[in-house]
């Protein structure tokens, strides 16, 4: 496919796009999460519509968005990236459905609620609250580490990926989840200065191997590394909730598909961890096409949309103070 262009307008754009692109993604998929690809297949999601696994109403975001919320919320209010403040909110969603769309929790992985928990009844910073099992490599830390790409841009490269670590490391500190985040705010800056897909993720993977040369996960990216996503074929694409196929998942939606309603519809459409393979692309979607981009009736859907926007506004405001 030919590699398209950035059209998104500009930096308020781009900020909308990625937030409620996030959100409204995620909606997209929570009515048909765990639903396998062959069953998608025969039943296509083909637009916003609600029930479903959860039982959820059209526009319900799910823990993806709550989490991302969060530390949107944090960085806004706090002014820095405090994890301790970060970790406080997910364990206020944890124990009372603080920022969820209907005022309860629905979903939780277990690697999430096992580190939120030993935060909660242990005496251990938040950067070390996160699991190192490598059977804990799943999705949690990489679908709501999209706002670190804002705080973060303008900084130097070693304090960005320390930043994205620490942040990371809440609830998932294994080096191939924080790796993994890494490349995905590595691939959200460039978008964000104007590269087309395609550019973002090649610059993206080579500048972060290149500071990266002696890793112990480099292998576990090889696909993100040598470029090979967008010619794969579906049926080599995972999208389960594991980590590194998250993120391949997600990148080959963006790569093989050229507005952000053809590649948020083809995330959900991979089947399994529909919710999170949605959020995790359709941030970057956001970004690349900008708010215009995402179907206005999505966007309109979305619960407690006045409060998502003005929240972001007040992340904007904050950004624009830093600069």
């Amino acid at each position: 496919m030919q590699d398209k262009l950035h059209t998104a307008n500009g930096p308020q754009s781009r900020l909308n796009g990625a937030l409620l692109g996030l959100t409204a993604a995620d909606a997209l998929g929570v009515p048909v999460e765990f639903r396998p690809r062959t069953y998608l297949d025969a039943n296509p999601v083909t637009d916003m519509f609600g029930y479903g696994t959860y039982n959820q109403p059209p526009g319900t975001w799910s823990d993806d968005s709550t989490m991302m919320w969060c530390t949107v919320e944090s960085l806004a209010l706090q002014k820095e990236c405090d994890t301790e403040d970060m970790a406080g909110r997910f364990v206020r969603w944890l124990t009372s459905g603080y920022m969820t769309p209907h005022g309860e929790l629905f979903d939780i992985g277990n690697a999430t609620r096992e580190a939120l928990e030993r935060y909660r009844t242990e005496a251990v910073w938040a950067r070390f609250a996160g699991l190192e099992r490598e059977s804990s490599n799943g999705n949690g830390s990489l679908m709501r580490i999209l706002p670190m790409a804002f705080y973060v841009r303008g900084m130097e490269a070693a304090e960005r990926e320390r930043l994205v670590a620490e942040v990371s490391s809440i609830t998932h500190r294994h080096p191939r989840s924080i790796l993994a985040c890494q490349i995905y705010v590595e691939i959200a800056l460039r978008l964000l200065d104007g590269r087309s897909a395609g550019q973002a993720c090649l610059e993206a993977a080579a500048a972060v191997r290149e500071r990266h040369a002696d890793h112990p996960e480099l292998e576990t990216f090889e696909r993100v590394w040598n470029g090979s996503l967008a010619a794969l074929k579906r049926e080599d694409i995972r999208s389960s909730g594991y980590v590194v196929d998250t993120l391949e998942a997600a990148l080959w939606c963006l790569l093989t598909t050229s507005s952000y309603r053809e590649a948020a519809l083809k995330a959900v459409n991979l089947g399994e961890d529909t919710d999170t393979t949605g959020a995790v692309v359709g941030g970057l979607a956001g970004i690349l096409y900008g708010e215009a981009g995402i179907p206005a009736e999505w966007i309109s859907q979305l619960a407690k949309l006045n409060e998502l926007r003005a929240l972001g506004g007040r992340f904007s405001s904050m950004l624009a103070e830093r600069e």
